[in-house]
């Protein structure tokens, strides 16, 4: 998956291939530059922010060095991640600052304390940017952290990689995770209407975009405030015309229950959306997930994957574990090591539990650091184990991969129907022109496998 450093200021950064505005038409107004860290739902609002400056004839500036103005989107998910938000917002408030994302939302004083001078810019609020960059280009401070919008869809936009359309289907969830910030920053669930993302897609493939992301906090419970669900929304998606591949954001397991066989179904019978499933279990204690507050069991975790891989075996299954939660035992880890080897996934982020401020977890009794990292170290062998296992079974297969990242001069990387990540390098046979096959497919076989990807060798 695309990581959060791959995307800064004006351009979609594929390692040493850059896809950058600097073409863009400029005007006499002064120049932004942006950089946005986090989930694909920080990149779509970094999208829109670059699309609203643009239409208002702001130049977006490929070095901000040369920028009048600097619009950081923020991360706030880890100890660590915020470490390095901080570390950046110091940096940056030398010059007039836009402190953008989550962060604002959660910890505004702290933002304060290290740049008293920046404006803030909440994550539902975005429709407040050009009222927020006037001023602080001004020389005046603006907090603008309440909700004041009703959609994230159909709006001016400026994709940071041309041939990938990120669409935010709802926004804020309706969970209460005991370790998690991201309800304090965006709130409860508001789903999008079906008709206003349908329209957003049918722009977005109309402008030769080949892969498109539903994005959502939580894609699971999308459309329990409209009596609608996700398959409802998929089944809508996948009808419009044209050559394209949907590839399906992060839910949470307690949701998927309630429509898993419309949703396999759906999978097995449509080309169009990658056989591909992100589903956060973040432990396999039943004690420590309901101190996490997570709504679902390990076992209803388990009984999906089951059900899936029974009908769609390749199908590629992502997840996410935090490893220390408070008072985690040894038998608690154990567990957790227990649910990752029979269910099998060929993704697993991993993190060690950092405690957030504001949650109700930050007040328990933090493991030792000792007993963290031991853990953590057990828990990546068997990840690793298990990744490569799962990729073994891709040796060999001969299909289409759809090209979406240049990863440097020659190599690109492309996803099979299951969204593995297939790795081609062109210096060696045939040599293609990388930036003319990006948003195209290719055939190809699979001649080696590691625990990261796939790579393929070109079929003529």
């Amino acid at each position: 998956m695309i990581t959060l450093d791959k995307f800064n200021h004006s351009t979609f950064s594929m390692d040493n291939t850059s896809f950058d505005f600097q073409n863009f038409k400029t005007s006499d107004k002064k120049k932004v530059w942006i950089e946005a860290f986090g989930c694909s739902a920080n990149i779509a609002d970094a999208e829109i922010i670059k699309g609203m400056l643009y239409e208002n004839g702001y130049d977006l500036s490929y070095n901000r060095k040369d920028s009048d103005l600097t619009i950081i989107v923020t991360c706030a998910v880890k100890d660590a991640t915020e470490h390095r938000m901080i570390s950046k917002i110091k940096k940056y408030s030398k010059k007039p600052l836009i402190v953008a994302g989550c962060l604002p939302k959660t910890s505004e004083k702290l933002i304060e304390s290290f740049s008293p001078n920046s404006s803030l810019l909440g994550p539902q609020s975005l429709d407040k940017t050009i009222d927020v960059v006037d001023a602080c280009l001004n020389g005046k401070k603006i907090v603008a952290l309440e909700d004041s919008m009703s959609t994230k869809v159909n709006l001016p936009r400026m994709r940071l990689n041309p041939v990938v359309s990120i669409i935010e289907i709802s926004s804020g969830c309706l969970s209460e995770c005991s370790f998690c910030q991201t309800k304090l920053a965006k709130g409860s669930l508001k789903s999008y209407r079906i008709g206003e993302i349908v329209r957003q897609m049918e722009d977005d493939v109309a402008a030769n975009c080949k892969e498109v992301w539903l994005s959502s906090t939580d894609n699971g419970c999308y459309g329990l405030d409209l009596n609608t669900d996700l398959v409802e929304l998929l089944e809508k998606c996948a009808d419009i015309g044209g050559e394209y591949k949907i590839r399906v954001g992060m839910m949470n397991p307690m949701y998927v229950p309630r429509f898993l066989d419309r949703l396999i179904q759906l999978y097995r019978s449509n080309d169009k959306i990658f056989k591909f499933l992100h589903m956060p279990v973040q432990s396999g204690s039943e004690r420590i997930l309901r101190k996490m507050k997570r709504g679902h069991t390990a076992k209803i975790f388990l009984d999906v994957v089951k059900e899936l891989r029974k009908a769609i075996p390749e199908i590629t299954i992502a997840t996410d574990i935090i490893t220390g939660f408070p008072s985690e035992s040894e038998t608690d880890f154990e567990e957790t090591l227990k649910l990752i080897e029979d269910s099998q996934p060929d993704v697993v982020n991993s993190s060690r539990y950092s405690a957030r401020p504001g949650t109700v977890a930050s007040k328990y009794t933090r493991l030792g650091t000792k007993v963290v990292k031991e853990r953590s170290i057990r828990l990546h062998q068997t990840i690793k184990k298990i990744s490569i296992r799962r990729n073994l079974m891709w040796q060999g297969w001969k299909g289409k991969i759809l090209i979406d990242e240049l990863l440097d001069n020659s190599r690109l990387q492309g996803r099979n129907y299951a969204y593995k990540p297939v790795i081609v390098d062109l210096s060696k046979g045939k040599r293609l022109d990388p930036k003319w096959v990006l948003g195209q497919y290719l055939a190809v076989k699979v001649v080696e496998t590691s625990n990261y990807s796939l790579l393929g060798e070109l079929i003529f």
